[in-house]
């Protein structure tokens, strides 16, 4: 049986660790970098204390040498205006679900997710949302999750106050 613990603070750099392996994956190509740094300084401050918004779910590597982790899922909440279909106006986001290659295949990614969809059904979420890869598509489907609505986003690096649109044409 697989038993899922709660990420700790002091799990932000192997939380990091499969961060990257997870963007790897996704896009072919290992962008080590100062985000890592910044990434585990943002972790072990919010993973910290009772009313923490980021949640993550971990299953301890077995051996090896010195510890590390098999595998993660971690997620936020966030807190929006209340709406009738969610009254309590709690939704998460699920951002980082990896599992480390030499234990893939063993149900860690099932089994850390569905850990943290509890965390957020303990705290009032009525939505979670996530953006899947084709291949980990089926798990979330299994996990009763479906096509919500289209997103647009806008990456606001390339933008600078004087680059917005004229008042009108937004």
């Amino acid at each position: 049986m697989i038993s899922p613990r709660a990420a700790l603070p002091q799990d932000a750099a192997e939380l990091v660790r499969l961060r990257r392996l997870m963007f790897c994956a996704m896009n072919g190509r290992d962008e080590p970098g100062s985000w890592e740094r910044d990434a585990e300084a943002v972790a072990r401050r919010q993973l910290t204390g009772p009313d923490a918004a980021l949640g993550g779910f971990v299953v301890d590597g077995d051996g090896g040498g010195s510890p590390h982790l098999a595998a993660c899922a971690v997620g936020r909440i966030e807190e929006r205006l209340p709406a009738p279909g969610h009254p309590s106006g709690r939704f998460a986001f699920i951002f980082n679900v990896c599992t480390d290659s030499r234990y893939r295949g063993r149900g860690y990614a099932r089994a850390t997710t569905e850990a943290l969809l509890d965390w957020f059904a303990e705290r009032g979420v009525t939505r979670v949302d996530l953006h899947a890869t084709d291949g980990a598509e089926p798990l979330y489907r299994s996990l009763g999750f479906a096509e919500h609505s289209t997103a647009l986003s806008l990456d606001l690096r390339s933008r600078t106050p004087a680059g917005w649109p004229a008042a009108g044409t937004r």
